[in-house]
């Protein structure tokens, strides 16, 4: 990685590579989720100030704040209190990883700078059931269940989830780096969120499914809620563009022109 940053040599980096997944897949691969996130953080990060790279911008995630953090979640709620236990072992890795730029940034006086975005959907997710995250599980879920058979749904259905459109989350990370700096971290998202009963029957809606939601409450809800307090980035002019009725409907055209059997 270094030898490849210092021959490229450029002008600024994006770090959105990442191991991600919903509550199972963190639940059954902890060590992974750890390990390998930071590996690509240190690999890249690391590697990017060795080589001499001035601007880096980290993609980090809403589950870094604490289990209960007040809602909106500020960026001021960063450690001030325990992790949700379903993804702590990820959480850390990307704490670690906004800790390395934020410690690059204050003594080399490099521009790197850390997002937090929510869950991020769209075109391209990954609908593995077995590693996918809430939207892209649930849009594969209703449309193997067409046309009107049950589906089951993980949890209670109340927890709260803020979801941002994979177009804007690309269009906040064009808008940042095109600032004279980068901020040292900072929320990226709607400022909105949906519970995930609000969010099935969204996509049901979308699908076309005409059958029945039941709710295994024997599965763990995770965080009760995140909703992003987008203050501050809305303060420097950015919000986003895609409501969510339109991205549910590209992710779930995308998933019909590439994946649906």
């Amino acid at each position: 990685m270094r030898k490849f940053l210092a021959d490229v040599r450029p002008d600024c980096v994006v770090l959105a590579a990442a191991k991600v997944g919903g509550i199972q897949a963190n639940k059954s691969q902890p060590a992974d989720f750890i390990g390998e996130n930071l590996g690509i953080q240190q690999s890249v990060i690391w590697g990017a100030h060795q080589s001499g790279v001035e601007k880096l911008l980290f993609l980090g995630s809403s589950c870094i704040y604490p289990r209960l953090a007040p809602q909106p979640i500020p960026e001021e709620s960063l450690l001030t209190g325990p992790l949700e236990p379903t993804n702590a072992p990820y959480a850390v890795a990307k704490i670690a990883g906004l800790t390395l730029c934020a410690s690059l940034r204050e003594q080399y006086g490099r521009d790197y700078g850390t997002v937090m975005p929510p869950n991020v959907y769209g075109p391209g997710d990954n609908f593995d059931p077995q590693g996918s995250h809430v939207m892209a599980a649930m849009i594969r879920r209703f449309h193997e269940a067409l046309p009107d058979r049950d589906v089951v749904c993980w949890g209670s259905g109340t927890p709260r989830r803020e979801f941002l459109f994979t177009d804007d989350v690309g269009d906040a990370i064009v808008f940042l780096l095109e600032q004279e700096s980068l901020p040292s971290m900072i929320n990226v998202g709607t400022g909105e969120s949906v519970s995930i009963k609000g969010l099935a029957e969204a996509v049901q809606d979308v699908v076309g499914h005409q059958g029945e939601i039941g709710w295994d409450t024997s599965k763990p809800d995770g965080f009760p809620e995140k909703t992003m307090d987008v203050s501050k980035l809305t303060a420097l002019g950015w919000r986003p563009k895609t409501s969510l009725e339109e991205g549910i409907g590209a992710t779930y055209d995308w998933f019909r022109k590439n994946l649906a059997s």
